[in-house]
């Protein structure tokens, strides 16, 4: 693949970020504050401890063997082609619904500012998109970078707001708030409300594995990958963390809600209270920025996964075309297609189709994580074996991978016990048993089993 070795440190570093922190943070946090009161910050902690322990073992494996499939080349690595054709394609799939929606979200936003059809803006941000995908990978590192830092120059202001708030420079923050939200309103539901807590923000940290995806077109993936994982992984939690410590600290807990618009966002009702001109108007253009940016960057990474698969005939031949910047361009299109599909799915609604192609979504990373993590355990000694293994390594094995791989299954039995969250494990259980049938009926996959 020509023009591969463009992207930096500093570009993985800033797309992890960016992939991590968007429009959930800035419009979803209420919902976990809402359902577990300030214990939501337990929850944060705590998912975050697991998806970093996740993401240290996938940065282990991507530093050692980068490449552009990540997770579902080590799968395949591991347990056989069969395992890195369904999690290849449950990526892909996850990816692509997601990119739907995050257009859809942009668009609205867009539109309203400029007074014309939805699809008007939709259109130019995936031409756009499309554009920036087909250039040579430095170019859509560089794009991706300077989105990501607008995103991160925001949360690192809102903390900054929320100290000045808190040492009383700026108005808006009352202490008797604050205490009524950490006594009173600590666990306003019980254990119950902090498991659903628990639920609602365990999928927050989901993005930060692009990293090792782009990290195989990068100038020295092993250093950089290693780098760019340590970075992410405390940047993130401080950004969390951070972040719901001012809300929770400065908002009454009758008015932290699941905000559908800029308007009712945590963050715009924070800066609103620092009496900060504009807050709403201002929130709303960092939302649509998140949306666009996150769209941008999957467009990169279901577009590389579906190239590195046509390697090794988990997609076809096709997709393994590149442009003279060594861009896969059938591939870019087909994420391109499927995105524009997924719009129009969203307009359409079939009764019951669009639920479940969405609860498939939200348990596509818990298969993901439980694939990275079974396949550390099984690669890592014979990585160490074969001396591949770099400066970033995960300490205690096999002790801590088989703790997070306990603590992925408590994460899904607690989801079996709540209404909300149990469809997700249905559907995306039923995804990936559909996944494994095709490949299996695909030919020649039987030989490629047998040969594995």
């Amino acid at each position: 693949m020509a023009a591969a070795t463009q992207l930096k440190t500093r570009h993985l570093t800033m797309m992890g970020l960016g992939s991590a922190v968007g429009a959930g943070l800035f419009l979803g946090v209420g919902l976990g504050i809402q359902v577990s009161g300030t214990s939501v910050l337990i929850s944060y902690a705590v998912a975050g401890v697991l998806i970093a322990l996740v993401m240290w073992m996938l940065g282990e494996m991507a530093a050692a063997r980068p490449s552009l499939g990540a997770f579902s080349t080590y799968a395949g690595q591991a347990f056989g082609p069969w395992a890195r054709f369904t999690l290849g394609w449950i990526y892909w799939f996850m990816l692509v619904m997601v990119m739907g929606a995050e257009i859809t979200g942009a668009a609205a936003i867009v539109s309203n500012w400029f007074g014309v059809d939805p699809w008007i803006p939709a259109l130019v941000a995936v031409v756009l998109f499309a554009i920036v995908n087909f250039a040579a990978v430095g170019g859509f590192g560089e794009f991706e970078f300077w989105f990501a830092i607008i995103k991160v120059a925001t949360i690192v202001a809102f903390l900054g707001v929320g100290v000045l708030m808190a040492l009383g420079i700026l108005p808006g923050m009352d202490l008797s708030v604050a205490g009524h939200n950490f006594t009173e309103n600590f666990l306003p539901n019980g254990g119950p409300g902090f498991a659903a807590g628990l639920l609602a923000v365990a999928f927050a940290f989901g993005g930060i594995e692009l990293v090792t995806i782009a990290a195989a077109e990068s100038e020295d993936p092993a250093h950089n990958v290693a780098t760019a994982v340590r970075a992410i992984i405390v940047r993130i939690m401080v950004f969390y963390i951070g972040s719901i410590l001012v809300i929770t600290l400065a908002l009454p807990f009758s008015s932290i809600q699941d905000a559908d618009v800029a308007a009712d966002s945590p963050f715009t009702l924070v800066l609103a209270a620092a009496k900060i001109p504009f807050a709403a108007g201002f929130m709303e253009a960092i939302i649509a920025l998140a949306l666009l940016s996150a769209f941008n960057a999957q467009i990169y990474a279901t577009s590389r996964l579906v190239y590195d698969m046509a390697k090794d005939h988990s997609a076809h031949h096709v997709f393994l075309k590149t442009n003279n910047s060594g861009s896969p361009i059938y591939a870019v299109v087909l994420s391109i297609i499927f995105a524009f599909a997924s719009v129009a799915l969203q307009y359409w609604n079939p009764p019951g189709l669009l639920a479940f192609l969405f609860n498939a979504v939200g348990g596509c990373l818990l298969v993901i994580w439980c694939f990275i993590v079974a396949s550390y355990i099984k690669l890592h000694p014979q990585m160490k074996a074969n001396g591949e293994l770099t400066t970033l390594r995960v300490p205690g094995f096999p002790w801590l991978p088989w703790l997070t791989a306990l603590a992925l299954v408590g994460l899904t039995i607690l989801m079996l016990f709540d209404a909300s969250a149990r469809n997700q494990v249905l559907a995306v259980l039923i995804l990936t048993v559909a996944l494994v049938v095709i490949f299996h009926l695909l030919p020649g996959n039987s030989r490629r089993t047998a040969e594995a």
